[in-house]
């Protein structure tokens, strides 16, 4: 393409100069032609009339010894030299009185004759003494001598004659002409080899002098155009393409200049959006990516150069839904657009992100591209989870605290007298087994007392949001008080709590409220997802850490929702906050210990809770 495009500025710069040149040349040519047509014409007339001269000077002087004998014999003679077409002599009347060739038509030399008609069409005074005329054999160079009556010549002539007679000498012109076309023909061979030379020599000249010079600002403008900034035009010399030369340098400098500028704000300002947390990218009307930050990159996994210029369902797949997509509507309707969605991660976890798809316009109104901030709320959304939590229980904190002084006074009247009635049934141990039947009655009823004291103090505790901390917690006698409490709950929905046989002496370190409350609402859970005349088992695993397994041969749980079920306000069952789950692996993740879940779809579920054990968090702190 770019040869193409030099030879044809080439041709038109030699065809131009070649026109130019042949113009110039063929008008010249014309003229020396015409010039040298003349010369030759006025050479031709001087010699014929110098020859015309000296033959009538010689014919003068035969004619004064009136031999007219030699007179016709010098005619013939001088008939016969080359170029010559004829001699003849007239006298004053025109009548030919010698002639070198013999006289076909004597209407040839009568005054209105055509031949004579061409020097008699003029006035005398006009006459020239040559002229070139059309006789029968071609065209002549017709020179007319007169020859003059001289004193001498009165003796046979009258004195009042000026002329005697005439001497015609006839000169033949196509020999002349011949001549002046062969001139000419030699002239335009030498013109157009001239030309062409000429022309030669200028497209030369323009192709070092002006086209290759050129064809340097074509490399260095496409060098510049490819990014390299570096490239400059030579520029010696003092001529217009010299100064061009300067002049484009100084413009590339300039953009240079310019470009570097707009690079350096451009790096700034991903210095910039790079530094931020929320994901940014730049859609095009069809929704693909123009420009992303890397905290979007980050959260896509692919490079830059896998992103860019790709849709925004292949940069992301999964993150965004399609049948509510906020730059979609935002599109459409040219407002600011806000979602929350969730993305899933990875490792199988779940994170939630509020979208922010906000409308680029131009000045004339249109809407030309759209960017989307992804802002991750997942922490956000845990502590308004916990929040909304916190707002539940101390509203129920003002009733459990009236509850529990109502209920405690009653509960210390009666504790005070079952304790008196073990005291007497102490008193008569040996009175009989009567006494000893009611002391074993006071007792269980002295432990169920203290349990239901116990468990107000641990409502109120868990209703105003406190934590008791952690502690040794006696593992077996925890699991047995959270059976006792579930028992009635289990009954109601036919079905029977299992607890597999606990070895004694079993210690971990966890706070004891906290870790009812997680097994509370596992074995709950459990309970309701299970079908009447079914069991619940509990399981317990010595070890570091302790592992008790809360199984049942419930509905399951689908693989879909198996990683949400510990975030926050989800729940899978009719009227439920979605709390239970998180915050008791809330509370299990705070002692070092955690909840793990493997369910299969229509055949239950296993919740294993992971408890450090009270050795080995002893032997942590002390370390």
């Amino acid at each position: 393409m770019r040869l193409t495009r030099w030879f044809g500025m080439t041709a038109r710069l030699a065809a131009g100069t070649t026109l130019a040149v042949v113009l110039a040349a063929g008008t010249g040519a014309y003229f020396y032609s015409v010039h040298h047509s003349r010369r030759l014409l006025e050479n031709a007339r001087e010699t014929a009339r110098l020859e015309g001269e000296l033959i009538r000077d010689a014919l003068e002087y035969q004619m004064l010894a009136d031999d007219r004998t030699l007179i016709a014999k010098m005619i013939d003679t001088f008939g016969r030299r080359p170029n010559a077409e004829q001699v003849a002599l007239l006298d004053r009347h025109g009548v030919v009185r010698f002639s070198s060739v013999p006289i076909t038509s004597a209407a040839d030399f009568e005054p209105g004759s055509p031949t004579c008609q061409a020097c008699h069409q003029f006035p005398p005074a006009e006459r020239m003494d040559s002229r070139v005329i059309e006789a029968r054999g071609g065209a002549v160079l017709r020179t007319v001598i007169p020859v003059m009556n001289k004193p001498a010549c009165h003796q046979c002539h009258d004195p009042k004659d000026r002329i005697n007679g005439v001497l015609m000498l006839d000169v033949n012109m196509e020999k002349v002409r011949a001549g002046m076309d062969r001139d000419l023909r030699w002239m335009a061979v030498g013109t157009a080899a001239l030309t062409l030379l000429l022309v030669a020599g200028i497209a030369l000249i323009v192709r070092v002098a002006v086209l290759r010079r050129l064809q340097r600002f074509e490399t260095t403008a496409r060098l510049i155009a490819g990014g390299d900034l570096n490239q400059r035009v030579p520029a010696g010399g003092s001529d217009t393409i010299s100064w061009l030369a300067q002049e484009f340098n100084t413009m590339a400098d300039s953009m240079t200049g310019l470009l570097d500028q707009v690079h350096g704000q451009q790096r700034r300002l991903e210095t910039v959006i790079n530094s931020i947390d929320d994901g940014i990218v730049v859609l095009d009307p069809h929704r693909k990516v123009i420009a992303a930050n890397d905290a979007f990159l980050q959260r896509t996994g692919l490079p830059r150069e896998g992103v860019l210029g790709c849709g925004c369902r292949v940069a992301g797949p999964g993150a965004c839904p399609a049948g509510d997509c906020p730059t979609l509507v935002c599109l459409s309707t040219g407002q600011r657009q806000v979602r929350i969605i969730e993305r899933r991660m990875a490792d199988g976890t779940t994170r939630w992100e509020e979208v922010h798809a906000s409308p680029i316009v131009t000045e004339a109104g249109e809407l030309v591209q759209v960017v989307e901030v992804w802002r991750d709320i997942s922490d956000r959304r845990a502590a308004e989870a916990r929040l909304s939590e916190s707002h539940r229980l101390a509203s129920l904190g003002m009733l459990a605290s009236g509850f529990s002084h109502e209920l405690n006074t009653p509960l210390g009247t009666v504790l005070t007298c079952v304790e008196g009635i073990l005291r007497d049934a102490e008193g008569h141990d040996a009175a009989g087994p009567e006494w000893s039947h009611i002391g074993q009655c006071a007792s269980v009823a002295r432990d169920q007392v203290l349990r239901c004291r116990s468990i107000t103090q641990h409502f109120l505790r868990m209703s105003r949001g406190q934590s008791g901390g952690t502690d040794i917690v006696d593992l077996q006698s925890t699991l047995a008080a959270v059976t006792r409490l579930i028992e009635p709950t289990a009954r109601a929905h036919g079905v029977r709590i299992v607890q597999r046989p606990t070895f004694a002496g079993l210690h971990v370190r966890a706070n004891d409220a906290e870790l009812q409350h997680i097994f509370i609402n596992l074995l709950l859970n459990a309970i309701q997802a299970s079908a009447p005349g079914t069991d619940v088992t509990l399981d317990t695993t010595c070890g570091d850490p302790m592992r008790i397994r809360v199984s049942d041969r419930g509905c399951g749980i689908a693989a879909e929702h198996r990683t949400r079920i510990f975030e926050p306000f989800f729940s899978l069952r009719q009227g439920g906050t979605g709390l239970g789950l998180f915050l008791s692996l809330d509370f299990a993740r705070r002692w070092g210990g955690d909840i793990t879940v493997e369910s299969e779809h229509g055949a239950g579920s296993v919740f294993e809770i992971a408890v450090p054990a009270a050795a080995s968090a002893a032997a942590r702190q002390n370390a």
